[in-house]
């Protein structure tokens, strides 16, 4: 895009874009032949003036969330609302883009030309618009004759309408001498923050480019959790051919693009994980893990050497830590904690004793990722994840304070060095971006780097290493064996080069739906999978990405939570077949939707919401108005119906297994019916069949994706490898039962590098040099 210059300034407030005029104090749009003019958002009109300022020059989504909604942390269907606002406002039709056009995984350019027109005085307005109105008339359809004067051009113009051109004049007089006064501000307080490195145009709405990075490594395959020096001169890293399985090691370089040289070297049948620096920036501290057989806390010399140990952990989970900042220690997440105590755990290296720190948590709060700010005064950590926030509390304990509302997808954290900003790493759509979390306000800004995750940071620089990962899933169709040494019968559907994710099955077998950006937008889409060409996208709703759209027991319908075309955000039913789409009005608050599921009653739903600190399940009755509550069970992070037991089947926050209650959800009713499985940082990755069996996606040290049986009540095969070397998402998966066959979103193309840049103000534009 271009930079904002003097040249782009508008010379007055309409607009003529293509074949339609635009008021823009107003906000409203002529097209030709309408019968109305059409008032639209501000936050459209903002959309609308980054595209006119860049005519014929594609605009990347990013660019658009940047400049339009700078301080906040929206979906990308904010921009898709905005831009079908502005196609309907156009007159746009399906036939194809006259005005507005979709680049596939790139972002929109407006095709026709634009111009700023010169500020009409009243009589040419009141010339310009009646042209486009029917002839005047009275209460009972008489022409108007006595209250009219004549305009330009022998037009007649109704009093009324000359009154109203008037009050909109003298509107336009004060709004121009408030826009005035608000410019010369601008002009002042810009010069002043241009001296700083850049800021936001306000006239044009554009942003800066985003910050220039680099990457410094470029090997195939994985590299991952990268931790820096507190210099910034050196970056320590996973690397493997394969995410995370035997054989994993840490390797060390600087942050130029450079060799790196292999630093720990695991025994057989173990990987190292979890590297962090030390304070003083002499040792690497990290995990080396047999799953379900050893893990150990280790540290080794930045400069090489043989490891030692710091402590036990235990092998069934994969705890968080983080250095204190005097070095004499570590601070552990959850899962570490014994006897089912639950919170962070000190572990002092000279005693080798273990702290619990009292803060109020509960046995329903997964805390993890836990991180000291630099000033040795807070603890920040992830609460309840993978759909959780960012949480801080006193160095000593005390109580606890949230500091995000998101219940997302964080994917890695740090602190900035002078403890004023927090840049996180959030899953949007199918995509991963890394944000800016200013504490004082609480403002939130997108750094603008795609695909990019796992932030750190350098303790006494302003440097910041990330993983940037840009993989390509694909959903596969996976039956069973016809016996225990045969392999998996797999078969790749609709194959793209988007991503898609989220694979639901209906109960008939033959319908599927999924999300994917194939079309360039994250969207919903919808195919007899015995005819492929009746694949097509689900028009009207962008759905969001945490777990699968649910079918109803007959196949007609969908429950699905996110965004329809006119910007509310809730849970919908769907109909494919006619493309019906009806918002349902769920007395939960909007934001903390997370899923819904039918029952056999088609009253009756079942609904998982965020209450409060936590979650909790509820069975509503939504025949009556409002929706009645039924029953409800806290602590829940996922359930299914299980409609030929009669049973619904749960997962609980914080807490390995599966349970069950009657589909009323009684308290006499609920019992645990496997203690291990599923583990609680996968509690998606189940589902149950239509025959009653509970299926299990899981990833073991031989075998990336592999599915086993669990749940009580009968014996059980060993679990089968689908896929030895790909990885799966793990938001959700489903199955057939009269088929047996699985189908589940796996990676086509995956690997990661290692992202580099500075978190300093950009130089000006034209100074040269890396920033």
């Amino acid at each position: 895009m271009r930079p904002p210059d003097s040249a782009a300034l508008p010379t007055g407030d309409r607009l003529k874009v293509g074949e339609c005029l635009v008021d823009v104090p107003l906000r409203e749009v002529h097209a030709p032949g309408a019968r109305r003019a059409a008032r639209i958002t501000p936050k459209s009109m903002g959309v609308l003036r980054v595209l006119v300022d860049n005519p014929g020059r594609v605009v990347t989504r990013e660019a658009l969330l940047a400049a339009v909604w700078p301080d906040t942390l929206p979906t990308n269907d904010v921009v898709t609302q905005a831009i079908t606002q502005l196609r309907k406002a156009f007159g746009e039709h399906a036939d194809g883009p006259r005005y507005i056009e979709t680049i596939a995984k790139s972002g929109y350019r407006l095709l026709v030309a634009v111009e700023w027109l010169p500020n009409a005085s009243v009589g040419d307005e009141a010339a310009a618009v009646p042209a486009a109105l029917p002839a005047a008339t009275g209460e009972l359809g008489a022409p108007v004759a006595a209250d009219a004067t004549s305009g330009p051009a022998g037009i007649a113009v109704p009093a009324t309408r000359q009154a109203l051109l008037f009050r909109r004049w003298m509107w336009g007089l004060a709004l121009g001498v408030v826009a005035i006064a608000c410019a010369i501000t601008a002009v002042w307080w810009g010069a002043d923050k241009r001296a700083q490195g850049g800021v936001r145009d306000e006239v044009t709405g554009l942003l800066p480019a985003p910050r220039p990075y680099r990457l410094i490594t470029s090997a195939p395959g994985f590299e991952l959790t990268p931790t820096l020096s507190p210099d910034g001169s050196q970056v320590a890293y996973l690397s493997s051919m394969t995410e995370e399985l035997a054989g994993t090691a840490v390797l060390v370089q600087t942050t130029e693009p450079a060799q790196p040289r292999k630093l720990t070297f695991p025994p057989d049948g173990a990987w190292d994980s979890n590297p962090e620096w030390s304070p003083n920036g002499r040792e690497i501290a990290f995990l080396r893990r047999s799953p379900g057989e050893d893990c150990r806390i280790m540290a080794v010399q930045a400069s090489g050497g043989e490891p030692r140990v710091l402590g036990g952990c235990d092998p069934h989970n994969r705890p968080s830590f983080d250095w204190m900042p005097d070095g004499s220690g570590l601070v552990f997440s959850s899962p570490l904690s014994g006897g089912g105590e639950p919170g962070l755990r000190l572990l002092d290296l000279a005693t080798g004793r273990w702290r619990a720190l009292e803060y109020g948590a509960s046995a329903e709060d997964v805390d993890t990722a836990p991180r000291f700010s630099p000033d040795g005064k807070w603890i920040a950590f992830i609460r309840n994840t993978p759909l959780g926030d960012l949480w801080r509390i006193p160095a000593g304990g005390g109580r606890a304070e949230r500091l995000t509302h998101q219940r997302a997808e964080f994917r890695g954290w740090d602190w900035t060095p002078d403890g004023n900003a927090i840049v996180f790493g959030r899953r949007v759509d199918s995509h991963t971006r890394l944000y800016r979390l200013e504490l004082s306000g609480r403002n939130i800004s997108d750094l603008g780097i795609e695909d990019a995750q796992a932030p750190a940071i350098a303790a006494h620089a302003n440097l910041l290493a990330f993983v940037q990962r840009k993989p390509e899933f694909g959903l596969y169709r996976v039956g069973d064996p016809a016996g225990a040494e045969t392999a998996p019968q797999m078969q790749r559907l609709f194959p793209s080069t988007g991503r898609d994710s989220l694979p639901s099955v209906a109960p008939d077998g033959r319908q599927i739906a999924f999300t994917s950006d194939r079309s360039g937008e994250f969207s919903l889409w919808w195919a007899d999978m015995e005819r492929p060409a009746s694949l097509r996208p689900l028009e009207g709703i962008r759905p969001e990405s945490r777990h699968l759209p649910a079918w109803s027991p007959d196949s007609k319908r969908l429950l699905v939570i996110g965004t329809n075309a006119r910007g509310f955000y809730g849970l919908h039913e769907l109909e494919p077949s006619s493309g019906q789409l009806i918002p349902l009005p769920v007395p939960v608050p909007r934001e903390d939707l997370l899923f819904a599921a039918y029952l056999p009653d088609p009253a009756h739903l079942l609904v998982v919401a965020g209450r409060g600190d936590g979650q909790q399940l509820v069975l509503f009755d939504r025949h009556s108005t409002p929706w009645r509550r039924l029953g409800s069970i806290d602590g829940v992070s996922f359930a299914l119906p299980d409609l030929a037991q009669g049973r619904v089947l749960f997962t609980r926050l914080g807490r390995d297994g599966l349970w069950q209650s009657d589909l009323g959800l009684s308290e006499a009713s609920i019992r645990q019916v496997d203690g291990n499985r599923p583990a609680s940082q996968r509690y998606r990755t189940w589902t149950v069949t239509g025959d009653g069996q509970v299926e299990y996606l899981e990833q073991l040290p031989d075998c990336y994706v592999s599915v086993r049986h669990i749940g009580a009540g009968r014996s059980h095969a060993p679990a089968r490898c689908l896929e030895p070397t790909h990885l799966a998402t793990i938001n959700g998966f489903s199955a057939h039962a009269r088929t047996r066959v699985t189908y589940v979103a796996m990676a086509v193309v995956d690997g990661s590098d290692i992202g580099f840049l500075s978190l300093d103000p950009a130089p000006p534009s034209g100074a040269g040099g890396f920033w």
